[in-house]
């Protein structure tokens, strides 16, 4: 009889625990931890098939080269111009294509946008479309040809840019840092985009009394040939090394370093200078956990020095 009721006892703690309110039972919730319920329906994939179901890798990689203002044409209003407009270098990066979608970055000006787009294998036309989040965004239609692309880029909202159409002209390119690299000898050592105007006096010899008589003129910065000799990624840098270089030698110098590195610059001083070069490619617009020792001390070095110098203006005639 005793075993009987034990039985029972049994067996009724068995049901309650089988009936148990859902509200006393600690469950999984989504909101706090949305990983769950994603990762349920995730199937497992390896990374050999993940790699299988990408398309087109032969496509994958950098292509980089002209973003051109387009000559005489109606959409644009040329009076908006502005010098940092023109020599404009950009990048695009092809990271994946599966089933006929693309998935990248652009990177131009110091500014990089992802990209969700097209590839039609038959006319070889890439259509890019970046998100739209952003008042420069826009789409790129492009035709691959070979291993060079051109094309279009059109800013979704016209009112929220000067230039509303670029052109695109890239090349296939490889990036591999190389600290070695140099601004090439026929570099243009003026800084065109940052003129100071003048007020200078002359005597008009033309006059009785040789009468003295104000103008204005416009100076411009310009580096020195120490630019192609310094290099602050392979030398130890010292206060002597640098203490009569003037200011936008010192800029150079250290924007060099950054420019090996594939740093997209904003400032149209520094993507002029380096944007004439061949070996110039953007692909980052933050490359600081790139930097080496050496490089990253010569920068402190070059910060410190370019509070304290001063710019040398020159002009170039009446």
């Amino acid at each position: 009889m005793k075993k009987s009721y034990l039985i029972l006892f049994m067996a009724f703690f068995v049901l309650i625990g089988c009936n148990e309110s859902p509200k006393n039972k600690k469950q999984e919730n989504p909101e706090e931890n949305p990983g769950v319920q994603i990762e349920r329906l995730l199937p497992e994939v390896t990374e050999r098939e993940a790699l299988a179901k990408e398309d087109y890798p032969e496509l994958y990689g950098i292509y980089s080269g002209d973003f051109m203002i387009p000559e005489n044409d109606e959409e644009i209003n040329y009076s908006r111009v502005e010098y940092g407009d023109y020599n404009k270098k950009i990048s695009l990066k092809f990271n994946r294509i599966i089933n006929d979608t693309v998935y990248g970055h652009s990177i131009t000006g110091g500014n990089q946008r992802p990209f969700v787009g097209t590839y039609d294998k038959t006319s070889n036309v890439f259509i890019l479309n970046e998100p739209g989040d952003d008042k420069t965004d826009g789409k790129f239609e492009l035709q691959l040809k070979n291993d060079s692309i051109v094309g279009v880029w059109r800013v979704y909202q016209k009112k929220n840019v000067r230039i509303p159409k670029k052109e695109l002209r890239l090349q296939r390119k490889v990036f591999a840092y190389d600290p070695n690299l140099m601004l090439d000898r026929d570099t243009d050592l003026i800084d065109w985009s940052s003129p100071k105007e003048f007020i200078d006096s002359f005597v008009d010899s033309d006059t009785e009394e040789g009468e003295e008589e104000n103008y204005s003129d416009v100076g411009y910065r310009v580096a020195s040939e120490l630019i192609f000799e310094i290099n602050a990624s392979t030398q130890k840098l010292t206060e002597k090394d640098l203490k009569n270089l003037k200011k936008l030698d010192l800029e150079i110098i250290r924007n060099s370093v950054y420019a090996r590195h594939g740093y997209s610059f904003k400032k149209a001083t520094y993507r002029y200078f380096f944007e004439m070069t061949d070996w110039y490619i953007p692909v980052s617009d933050n490359v600081d956990d790139q930097l080496s020792v050496l490089e990253k001390e010569n920068i402190v070095l070059l910060n410190r020095m370019i509070k304290y110098a001063e710019d040398h203006y020159d002009t170039f005639g009446r």
